[in-house]
């Protein structure tokens, strides 16, 4: 079989360059093998304000710009609904809080998004003595529903193998590489804290971040925005909602773990004051760059492999974007963005 590319990893990287491969009606097969789950148990918000400091999320209008007309293009291809609209609120803890904000919301890049007002209503069910701040035009990506439909949508055209991805299988021709019975011209990484195993990339300066999250059922709580306070309480309709995440940066497996259920359940203690029962606990590896920036380009002795990784906690805002710089860069010879290039690093 001969193809345009591999593409190793399905979660939002690698289903982001997919989506350009397809769009440029280029040939390429996909292995997946299931290891990574973060792209799955994420919660998916695209949120332009960074509300631990009130400021802005580098680059987001750009990359809302592009990643809001690229999901909805996939709802209206597989016929399902992934992006839920909402509003997301803050709660604020402090009187230096409120003024924080309103002097956050006066800022250009963030006066379109940020509302100026302080929200005083009071909710009997949410702890939030000095009111929240709102941040408008926000929302969630259903990851878990848009992934699992994506790997059904190529297996229905071969176009995804479901197998562990042998590197030492890997044979460099000119200009070429081939893998097994495919020849192709690139092969694109996009495999999330698996690169640590990749002997071609492994030395790039990935860390990972374990977070644990779990869903319950609260019919008392009744929110139909996004709660941000010690941690966030997201609705998922019909009284459910996700709440998260933890933050291990040493235990890096994905089981889960009495130390981090309890530790979402004395943070929501301080949040919501309402009974609610626990109905799914959650792990996922968050892959993260130490300077907050994705890790994107082609191996600097084998040209013909190349990394799609790194895109951290905001993966559904960022990775449409990223894919189509990688994609422009390789076959239109755009440049990549210098702070995205893993030539930072050499």
């Amino acid at each position: 079989m001969k193809v345009d590319y591999i593409v190793v990893g399905l979660g939002l990287a690698g289903l982001a360059f997919v989506e350009e491969l397809l769009a440029a009606k280029k040939t390429f097969i996909v292995f997946e093998d299931h290891s990574q789950t973060s792209s799955l148990v994420a919660g998916g918000v695209y949120n332009p304000v960074i509300l631990k400091r009130f400021t802005p999320v580098w680059n987001a209008q750009q990359q809302l710009n592009i990643a809001l007309p690229f999901y909805k293009k996939i709802e209206e291809r597989l016929g399902l609904k992934v992006d839920i609209k909402f509003t997301i609120r803050k709660a604020f803890k402090s009187i230096e809080d409120q003024n924080n904000w309103y002097e956050a919301a006066d800022k250009p890049m963030l006066a379109s998004f940020m509302n100026p007002n302080i929200l005083n209503d009071r909710i009997a069910a949410v702890v939030a003595d000095y009111g929240f701040g709102e941040v408008q035009n926000t929302g969630r990506i259903d990851t878990e529903k848009l992934v699992t439909a994506y790997r059904n949508y190529l297996q229905e055209s071969s176009q995804i193998i479901f197998e562990n991805f042998n590197y030492d299988s890997i044979i460099f021709n000119n200009n070429s590489v081939s893998y097994k019975n495919i020849e192709a011209t690139r092969i694109v990484f996009c495999e999330g804290f698996g690169i640590k195993k990749n002997p071609f990339f492994n030395d790039l300066p990935l860390n990972e971040v374990k977070g644990e999250l779990f869903t319950i059922h609260a019919p008392e709580l009744e929110i139909d925005f996004l709660l941000k306070s010690t941690l966030f309480v997201m609705p998922l309709g019909n009284h459910y909602y996700k709440v998260g995440a933890t933050f291990n940066w040493k235990d890096k497996t994905l089981a889960l773990t009495k130390a981090g259920k309890e530790e979402l359940i004395d943070k929501l203690k301080k949040v919501i004051k309402v009974p609610y029962t626990i109905v799914k606990q959650y792990a996922g590896i968050r892959p993260t760059v130490k300077d907050r920036r994705p890790m994107v380009g082609v191996h600097p002795k084998k040209p013909e492999l190349v990394v799609l990784n790194g895109l951290g906690t905001r993966g559904v805002m960022i990775a449409p974007t990223m894919a189509k710089n990688l994609f422009n860069h390789l076959e239109k010879g755009e440049l990549l963005d210098t702070e995205i290039d893993i030539k930072r690093f050499q």
